[in-house]
């Protein structure tokens, strides 16, 4: 294995788990966000859907 590919090979590992943990972290500090965007939530739309009948 030559060096060039030694190096790549400790970037490549680098990156995944670096990406990996930095992940993890953000969302060990954020778990929950803050505000949903509309329709990610329950926000009771078939509440107010018309009424469908079986006929």
């Amino acid at each position: 294995m030559s060096g060039v590919a030694i190096v790549f090979l400790i970037l490549a590992i680098g990156v995944v788990w670096g990406g990996l943990v930095a992940s993890a972290m953000y969302l060990r500090r954020h778990p929950e966000p803050k505000q949903y965007p509309p329709g990610a939530t329950d926000d009771h739309r078939e509440d107010n859907a018309p009424i469908e009948h079986d006929t």
